[in-house]
């Protein structure tokens, strides 16, 4: 794949070499059904229907035995290279694709386990960063009253909503920064997602409201919420 100078292309990947310990499935949550096709394929499939991305790479564990049956014939490479956790996994499979695409080109890193996203969210996060040079990443401000608890479960202290948000996915970041970011974070611990590792650099990545049909699905009970938006879109 190659490009024209100056020109920006926008790459998918999606981390997956992840077991779903919180799901308590007995296999990796990226493959468990929902709405009748495994978890992984719908974040996979709102990519490949998107003209806007010019290939979709997820990273699996080198022991994966599942992912071949999951992955379309074609729009989508397998990178066999998953880590110990999420960076490591998004930082190796970086690392796989050096050289393949340009430090301008802008990848979309997204969580397997969010079945509902759609080429019109990948849309309007690509439309709304733009070329902001930090980035940007879909969130939702937060709506309800946010409490602190203290000891024995008890609300201590009413936090004020102003300025909060819940990040979602995709994050969009340049090759070279996202590289950078993770290569150089001090606290690999404190890296939660994509975005806090770009501000590790002291950079503010732009936040794109996206949309509660792109939760992602952590806990057996957000099963059925998935579900609901899938088939009720």
């Amino acid at each position: 794949m190659t490009a024209a100078p100056n020109s920006v292309r926008y790459f998918a990947l999606i981390p997956a070499a992840g077991v779903g310990a919180r799901m308590e499935a007995g296999s990796p949550k990226q493959y468990l059904a929902i709405a009748g096709k495994p978890m992984l394929r719908h974040a996979l499939d709102a990519f490949l229907a998107s003209p806007l991305i010019a290939h979709t790479y997820v990273v699996v564990s080198a022991e994966d035995g599942v992912i071949d049956t999951v992955v379309p014939a074609h729009g989508v490479t397998v990178l066999r290279c998953g880590g110990a956790t999420r960076m490591d996994s998004i930082l190796n499979g970086l690392h796989a694709l050096h050289g393949s695409i340009a430090a301008h080109d802008q990848v979309l890193v997204h969580d397997a386990a969010r079945p509902g996203l759609t080429p019109a969210l990948i849309a309007k996060l690509i439309t709304e960063v733009g070329d902001h040079p930090a980035g940007g990443l879909l969130a939702l401000p937060v709506v309800d009253t946010v409490k602190k608890a203290g000891p024995g479960g008890l609300s201590a202290q009413t936090v004020p909503r102003d300025g909060l948000w819940l990040a979602q996915t995709p994050q969009m970041f340049s090759y070279v920064l996202l590289h950078q970011a993770l290569s150089e974070a001090p606290d690999p611990q404190a890296i939660t997602d994509d975005a806090s590792a770009i501000e590790a650099l002291g950079l503010a990545p732009r936040l794109v409201e996206g949309h509660p049909r792109n939760l992602k699905v952590t806990l057996p009970r957000d099963i059925h919420t998935a579900e609901l938006y899938l088939t009720h879109p």
